[in-house]
């Protein structure tokens, strides 16, 4: 299978030119075009380029990618991990908001139809893009409820700020570091808003506000697309499939 394909591929149903971000999403470190094994990782680090090339992947896809908005000089520890990548014959592709935001692939759609809830509008604006969901709880759920559901469905640790009602109705799920949107929650009155990790920039205001805010892991609810989209593209391309799953504890 050629590079140029898969890339292609992704460019078009990621709409990764459409959709605005401080990521470089797309191809970032090309291979010398020819795809055998493709693997999955939600960072670009070091460790997970050493784990791709003894496992044989030539494709890795990862939802952090390398090049962000400002483009950093190629030294220290970038350049040994692009020297990984090189020496590895290893292509990088990178999806950061066009991951976050697909309806099939994105995670914040993956992690509701893994918890079987329904997905309601669009929700979270971030410079014109909705990143997550809202969903609705019909009749409403226990608070303790849905951690639990969260913990077991999602295989992570919840940490929860319990600062609004214990019955549940309607609330807002976004993947990743998501508080910055926490104000977009506060003003739809909803009951609990679901993300990835914890700020304490924003404690105070979502106690004041009386808004439950569950963290399911940056990790763990960010590797839920890279892996689902890396099992379209094996069946699509019928190249084997390498999920690196790397926590990080956050």
């Amino acid at each position: 299978m050629k590079l140029s394909e898969i890339v292609q591929y992704l460019d078009e149903i990621l709409k990764v030119r459409e959709i605005p971000d401080n990521s470089k999403n797309g191809l970032q470190v090309e291979n010398t075009g020819d795809i055998h094994r493709i693997g999955i990782a939600v960072d670009a680090c070091r460790e997970c380029f050493e784990a791709a090339r003894k496992s044989k992947v030539d494709f890795l896809l990862v939802h952090h990618g390398l090049l962000w908005k400002e483009i950093p000089s190629i030294t220290g520890h970038l350049y040994r991990r692009v020297k990984t990548l090189i020496e590895g014959d290893i292509a990088l592709y990178a999806a950061h908001l066009p991951l976050d935001v697909h309806p099939e692939w994105g995670n914040n759609a993956v992690a509701l139809d893994i918890l079987g809830w329904q997905k309601g509008a669009e929700f979270g604006d971030y410079h014109g893009v909705n990143l997550g969901y809202e969903f609705h709880f019909s009749p409403p759920l226990e608070k303790q409820e849905i951690k639990e559901q969260l913990e077991k469905k999602l295989n992570t640790r919840v940490i929860s700020w319990d600062f609004g009602r214990e019955t549940i109705q309607k609330g807002a799920f976004i993947s990743g570091a998501a508080l910055s949107l926490l104000p977009q929650v506060i003003e739809k009155h909803l009951d609990i808003f679901i993300t990835g990790e914890p700020s304490h920039t924003w404690y105070w205001q979502a106690k004041e506000a009386r808004i439950n805010v569950l963290f399911a892991g940056h990790h763990k609810t960010e590797i839920l697309g890279v892996r689902e989209l890396g099992r379209h593209l094996s069946e699509k391309f019928k190249l084997p499939l390498e999920i690196l799953d790397l926590p990080t504890g956050l």
